[in-house]
């Protein structure tokens, strides 16, 4: 990389805006040289949220690569005409989905479950699903939704399909996240909101600030030749969530919004590239390391208490009926 392309680099990083939006990601292309990612033949990849924007792109992409795609989606029928759509896109016929909701604890038992039998081994799986909502709403475990379909639902899969993961030597693990988080520090016992205290974008907020920071802990646990964990910031793309969840900021940001294809591009770098593999538990922006703090009273006191406390509140709750 040129030292002109890494002070350009900084210098979109500070400015946030030029960073995240499609400013960004054409300077860095460009001047970075990017090239496509690597074939992923004979790999198989689990996704969920692939239903629409960042995540549709990201399964097209990954099937265009030749990997084996499977998804997650609570909708049957919308998840027959998502598959049509990779399959004619991509020209790729391994494409599969299995209906589940992760708010559902049992349903997320029920989907590992079958996915244990139908697959040898899981080269990637990337947890992509979210959605802000404005109200409140109890899962059927009795945790808040927003918590329970984006960090209980995922941790549970993660550790059910570890064993499968683990066949890859290193499967990997890909969250991705939001620039919401850079407004929250983790603090477990404010984590899960009540209704009488309930905002959508706050929890939406602390939720993705509490997968980054259970990446950490992940990658802590598990041994980087076995699997890699890593969490990213895919930039401020113009999603169907974003124009439903964010109208006034869509319509205000919606000329520098990034493209779905732009969105997906460092999901589908991470999956590919080998040298997500040279390390474990990094967050990512643009193909690149960055740090998770934009602003000091987000920095933990003590992370690595953090991460312990985190884990043992999901673990917890993973079999919460």
């Amino acid at each position: 990389m040129t030292a002109f392309a890494t002070v350009s680099d900084k210098v979109l990083e500070t400015s946030v805006v030029g960073s995240f939006s499609k400013i960004g990601f054409n300077v860095r292309s460009s001047l970075e040289r990017w090239q496509q990612p690597v074939s992923m033949l004979h790999k198989t990849v689990l996704i969920t949220g692939a239903t629409s924007g960042i995540g549709l792109e990201a399964a097209t992409q990954m099937a265009t690569l030749g990997a084996t795609v499977h998804f997650l989606a609570r909708s049957e029928s919308k998840a027959r005409r998502v598959q049509t759509a990779i399959v004619a896109a991509s020209g790729n016929n391994n494409v599969e989905f299995t209906v589940t909701d992760l708010s559902d604890i049992d349903g997320v038992r029920r989907t590992a479950a079958t996915l244990a039998k139908e697959l040898e081994v899981l080269h990637v799986l990337v947890h992509n699903a979210g959605a802000l909502s404005r109200t409140y709403e109890v899962a059927s475990n009795g945790s808040e939704m927003t918590i329970a379909s984006q960090l209980l639902g995922p941790f549970l899969l993660t550790n059910l399909l570890m064993p499968l993961l683990e066949r890859a030597s290193p499967g990997k693990v890909l969250t991705v996240s939001s620039g919401g988080m850079y407004t929250q520090r983790l603090d477990v016992n404010q984590l899960e909101m009540n209704r009488d205290n309930y905002k959508g974008v706050t929890a939406y907020a602390r939720a993705k600030r509490a997968q980054v920071v259970l990446t950490h802990e992940w990658a802590r646990r598990v041994g980087r030749a076995n699997v890699v964990f890593h969490s990213l910031h895919p930039g401020w793309v113009d999603t169907p969530g974003v124009r439903t969840s964010m109208p006034k900021f869509h319509r205000f940001m919606r000329p520098l919004l990034r493209t779905p294809p732009q969105g997906a591009d460092t999901i589908v770098w991470l999956a590919a590239s080998p040298q997500s593999e040279e390390s474990s538990g990094d967050f990512w922006l643009d193909r690149r390391r960055r740090s998770e703090y934009k602003v000091p009273w987000t920095v933990p006191r003590n992370a690595s208490d953090d991460q312990l406390q985190l884990w043992q509140w999901c673990d917890s709750r993973r079999s919460m009926n």
